[in-house]
């Protein structure tokens, strides 16, 4: 006969949904791995923390010679595959053999479409995804061959063709349209300084159309907050200088309550956590920093209809022959330039961005989320996961690490600087290269690509 404490036990699981059962197997699952912390000494704390860097560069460095049959399902991401595994063994501060790097600008090359941009393989049509993550991929290799390979004029022009008659971008020809698209075509043309006025036309609008009453940001005008689309239009409307526009306070509070009981981030409300989001939802928090002031700023001024806060002309642009007072984002590009006024070039917004020191602390628990990425997602034979249960893959394996750069080096006031010690959990032989939030590059790489690009805007 059972016992009255089972058949309540057994009553309380059927009043579950599936979620939250899910939720709660999550939970204890994560929970049994945090408690070989208790009781060991500081010394077997910091071994058990420790990063397994050379393990994770065997696995990621085999990725680039030759993948198993599994993998053809991603025929069509091939760029992507370059992208996750080269800017991981950057993180990583892993070297690449000129031979690998021959290899993946060639290939690269192959994948450019006659008219512009890169497909996800040879032969296959333009996309803005994987457009993104060649062009990334060729920032990360550095080198004058990889930088020089991009067609910037091509580029533009595919990017133009990309454009919708709403202010929004297609991922490919009449393709779907949403917020990644924005974001992949916006980064692109920030980082290879080809944005102007003519891109970025209304691109502010369909995001902040987006903006859903939790705060987080949608793919696409109502739909549901997700933390992958929050981080595209966040870091759009941070390079287009509209940032302002969009409710940060609200954004704020939406992204910070997505980092759960696990000590990782989940993607959406009433969602299991995610080592991915590491990076997508800790580096929106990572940008929210620098935007501080800004928030602040909304919130002196929620007596005032929100409207009246996001309000401005058709153009989206501020003109100072109407008197217009500079906007709150104009000290961060160090410029009240209008896009009307500077006649299609846009202000360097991605250098301004990085040069803005912020002067607050980290907005999530830092160090929680590397006892997240140390202990559940690192797979010890080398890669990350999602979470315990799931399998190791590049995909994650990328996200991952650029989540435990952006938490190691989120108290430092200079990326260029070494974070301390108290930073890094574990040894401190796990820190990482940094990044630059806006565009998921390693720092000196986007520093390099920034010089190149710039220097080439009088040949061009």
């Amino acid at each position: 006969m059972e016992s009255s404490s089972s058949s309540h036990h057994d009553r309380h699981e059927k009043t579950l949904t599936i979620t939250q059962i899910e939720q709660l197997g999550v939970e204890e699952k994560v929970a049994e791995i945090f408690q070989i912390l208790n009781g060991v000494s500081p010394h077997t704390r910091s071994l058990i923390m420790e990063l397994q860097r050379d393990k994770h560069i065997e696995f990621l460095t085999r990725g680039l010679r030759l993948l198993g049959p599994s993998y053809h399902v991603l025929d069509a991401n091939r760029p992507w595959l370059c992208y996750w595994i080269l800017h991981s063994l950057a993180l990583l501060g892993e070297p690449l053999d000129l031979e690998f790097e021959n290899a993946a600008v060639d290939f690269l090359l192959r994948c450019e479409a006659e008219d512009g941009g890169y497909g996800g393989g040879p032969g296959q049509m333009a996309h803005l995804a994987t457009t993104y993550a060649a062009v990334n991929s060729l920032i990360t290799l550095g080198s004058m061959w990889a930088l020089s390979s991009i067609n910037r004029d091509k580029m533009y022009k595919f990017l133009s063709q990309m454009k919708d008659p709403s202010g929004a971008f297609r991922m490919h020809d009449a393709g779907e349209m949403d917020v990644r698209a924005c974001y992949t075509a916006i980064s692109v043309a920030s980082i290879l300084n080809i944005l102007d006025y003519e891109l970025v036309k209304d691109v502010g609008s369909y995001i902040v159309r987006c903006q859903t009453y939790e705060g987080g940001i949608a793919g696409e005008p109502g739909s549901e907050a997700h933390g992958g689309y929050t981080f595209c239009g966040l870091a759009t409307m941070i390079l287009i200088n509209e940032v302002d526009r969009l409710d940060l306070p609200r954004l704020l509070d939406w992204v910070a309550f997505r980092q759960g009981v696990e000590c990782g981030f989940q993607g959406r409300t009433n969602k299991l956590v995610d080592g991915c989001y590491s990076f997508w939802q800790g580096g929106v928090l990572a940008l929210m920093q620098r935007l501080l002031p800004i928030a602040d700023e909304q919130l002196k001024l929620t007596f005032v209809p929100r409207s009246c806060l996001s309000m401005k002309s058709s153009n989206n642009s501020r003109s100072a022959d109407t008197g217009d007072s500079p906007g709150l984002y104009d000290d961060l590009c160090q410029s009240s330039t209008s896009h009307q006024q500077i006649e299609g070039k846009l202000p360097d917004v991605g250098l301004a961005f990085i040069n803005k020191k912020p002067n607050w602390g980290p907005l999530f628990n830092s160090t929680a989320l590397q006892q997240y990425i140390l202990l559940c997602s690192q797979v010890l034979e080398g890669g990350f996961k999602d979470k315990p249960g799931k399998q190791r893959d590049h995909y994650h394996s990328c996200y991952v690490l650029s989540g435990l750069s952006v938490s190691q080096y989120s108290w430092s006031k200079d990326e260029n600087a070494p974070p301390l010690p108290k930073a890094v959990l574990g040894p401190y032989s796990n820190l990482l290269e940094p990044i630059h939030p806006l565009y998921n590059v390693i720092l000196d790489r986007y520093y390099k690509a920034h010089e190149f690009f710039s220097g080439r805007q009088a040949q061009d």
